[in-house]
């Protein structure tokens, strides 16, 4: 715990930290032969009882890490050795399967800062209040090394399952100076660390001595202000999803807009009222009054028990007030988790949700619910997950789910209480967003109108809204549809389609070449395969120009 820097207070850190060294003196010292068989049992344990997580990696290259690994281990301070763990663990990349490193089997420290990833950079969002000056600073550099690289170098120690897991819990591994260490970031072993900040305009150092780990008081990854810590944003006023933060779940009714406003933010009954009973609630509510539009935020529900999922899906379908396009919006964001993801899942393939936000922390399908594994000589704990939830099919499967319009969020908005997610809820009509650009796409083909096809393509690529809309590989998809079936004209469209969108992609002359080879049009084929190879010379989509430029070569009776 950190105290004033009162005389008095500096004789108790000292005491303190002595009481600490000679704690630590008298711990069991693990040997590198313990650590190591620790290591072996959990290789065997992966093999026989999870085989099933290699999914996004292989047996063969958790092996190679395991071994080089094992070999590394007698050269490696403990610390070192725990991020070692913690990184073979994270080669999953599922955030249910991860190292209990916050058990502290093997002490660390951290930083009494809590971090902040905003559109425009990494802020300290709150401090201890002896660090008042570097409050809403932004983090330039740690230990000297720039943030976009510290960033990525430790980002295989975080059990990610995409870059938006990241962005809401693996940024705090950036506080524990042992892992900054153990990641290079830090050149030498020190819990006395100095970053590199600007605020107002100005840049400055800020050394920030770190404690032995506890549990800072954050609520869902942001700092909670009181006597010791201090928050950033103006406490003046306070947005609707920051309200409330002692209850679960709450709504409000926004009467100018006709709109109710649902904040909920984890799949548990509240001990006011259980889920299904403030669901029946809020219906009857949006029922009995002048309600146009309902806004469910889940941006910061990290999940929970997602059979309780079930009142907020059928609620939703049952009510033809809302249900209807345009009328139900959900916010979701990085927080978005674990059960949330189901429960975002499920409304995304039974009612006439649109989602608002930043993609979701967890994939579509995923490996959640997991078992502890204890290593015999150290006791640290692998958990590791073994149940495989499938809301949707394989085919539909993705990093996230994505929202249909994009909205972020800069370090001033935050500090200003402004929230563009809500602000975009609010304004959504079914009138003034395309929710689905390929329907929209489609339906000006048919009618004739395919050559607004193009402009209109553009100027969704030049809105942020749309910035995770794949617009390419859904071309590329319905391209192959009409390849598939022999429509060679329309195939051809938007094939060209794409390359003009997207000019510089491999992948998009790659598919207008297989046209034209399909088509019988070798040399136009030969052509564009070479086209192909300029663009992408060493990669995937390069070798397989290559294939195919042999297999028109080997083939003359198709020349």
């Amino acid at each position: 715990m950190i105290t004033n820097r009162s005389n008095i207070s500096k004789v108790l850190i000292v005491t303190f930290f002595f009481l600490m060294a000679v704690n630590l003196a008298a711990q069991q010292k693990f040997t590198a032969s313990q650590y190591q068989e620790d290591l072996r049992f959990l290789q065997e344990n992966v093999h026989k009882n999870f085989p099933f997580l290699f999914k996004k990696t292989t047996a063969e290259a958790f092996d190679t890490q395991v071994e080089k690994f094992y070999k590394a281990i007698p050269n490696m301070a403990d610390h070192e050795v725990l991020v070692g763990f913690a990184k073979l663990v994270a080669t999953f990349e599922y955030g249910h399967t991860v190292l209990g490193y916050w058990e502290g089997i093997i002490p660390y420290h951290e930083l009494p800062i809590v971090l902040y990833q905003y559109d425009d950079g990494v802020f300290l969002q709150g401090v201890h209040k002896d660090y008042e000056a570097a409050l809403g600073a932004k983090l330039l550099a740690i230990g000297g090394v720039p943030i976009e690289e510290a960033l990525k170098m430790m980002r295989p120690v975080v059990p990610a399952e995409n870059e938006s897991f990241v962005k809401a819990y693996g940024i705090h591994y950036l506080t524990f100076p042992e892992f900054l260490h153990a990641q290079g970031i830090l050149n030498e072993m020190t819990t006395s660390v100095v970053l590199n900040l600007e605020k107002d305009g100005k840049q400055f150092e800020q050394k920030v001595e770190a404690v032995p780990f506890e549990r800072f008081p954050r609520q869902y990854g942001m700092v909670v202000p009181g006597e010791d810590w201090l928050e950033s944003r103006n406490s003046s006023t306070t947005p609707l999803y920051l309200k409330n933060l002692d209850k679960i779940y709450y709504y409000e009714y926004l009467k100018d807009q006709k709109t109710v406003y649902v904040r909920h933010s984890q799949i548990m009954d509240d001990s006011i009222q259980p889920i299904p009973e403030f669901y029946a609630e809020l219906f009857d509510f949006i029922d009995k009054n002048d309600v146009e539009k309902l806004i469910l935020d889940v941006r910061l529900n990290g999940g929970g028990n997602n059979y309780k999922n079930k009142p907020i899906v059928t609620g939703v379908i049952a009510n033809n007030k809302i249900n209807q396009p345009g009328k139900f919006i959900v916010i979701i964001g990085r927080r978005t988790f674990s059960a949330c993801q189901n429960l975002v899942n499920e409304l995304h393939t039974y009612t006439n949700a649109i989602f608002i936000g930043e993609p979701t922390a967890e994939n579509i399908n995923f490996y959640g619910d997991n078992n502890p594994l204890t290593l015999p000589n150290t006791q640290m704990r692998a958990f590791l997950s073994f149940a495989w939830w499938q809301d949707k099919p394989q085919w539909e499967n993705r990093p996230a789910l994505y929202p249909q319009i994009a909205t972020g969020l800069t370090f001033e908005q935050y500090k200003n209480n402004e929230d563009p997610a809500l602000d975009a809820a609010l304004a959504y009509s079914d009138t003034n967003f395309i929710a689905n650009p390929m329907t929209y796409f489609t339906e000006l083909f048919t009618s004739g109108k395919a050559d607004q096809i193009q402009p209109e393509a553009e100027r969704m690529l030049k809105d942020p809204s749309y910035q995770f809309f794949d617009f390419e590989a859904e071309f590329n998809r319905a391209g192959d549809a009409m390849l598939n079936s022999e429509q060679y004209e329309e195939a051809f469209f938007i094939f060209k389609l794409n390359t003009e969108l997207f000019p510089k992609s491999a992948n998009t002359w790659d598919s207008l070449a297989e046209a034209y080879w399909k088509s019988g049009n070798t040399a136009k084929a030969k052509e564009l395969y070479t086209k192909t190879i300029s663009l992408d010379p060493d990669g995937e989509t390069g070798r397989h120009a290559r294939e195919m430029l042999r297999e028109i070569v080997a083939d003359p009776g198709k020349q």
